[in-house]
């Protein structure tokens, strides 16, 4: 039980320090955009990555590190929209996340 317990807390510590590991209300939207924004942040953080990007893009270095911090704050694009009426109930609410997650999934 000890072990499960620090297991636990571990996993809590991990997620608070990086924001990217998810927990089990993570969206598949916001798991993309993590995964998405890491990537980018990777190409731009190793010049060599980046410079063998640009050529094969045939464009200067800096308008791809430019490039790609644009394509860095959009993430995955839009947010999925919420289909479900307004009521601020329980029931609505677990209505919401079951719409969402299908929405997300089609």
């Amino acid at each position: 039980m000890a072990d499960k317990l620090r297991t636990l807390q571990n996993l809590e510590a991990l997620q608070a320090r990086y924001v990217g590991t998810g927990h089990a209300d993570t969206t598949k939207y916001e798991w993309t955009s993590n995964i998405v924004r890491d990537s980018y942040a990777s190409y731009i953080g190793h010049p060599p990555l980046l410079e063998y990007m640009a050529i094969g893009m045939g464009e200067n270095k800096e308008k791809v590190r430019a490039m790609m911090i644009e394509r860095m704050v959009r993430g995955a694009g839009n947010p999925p929209e919420i289909l479900a009426d307004n009521h601020n109930t329980k029931t609505s609410q677990d209505k919401i996340t079951k719409k969402r997650a299908y929405r997300v999934q089609n």
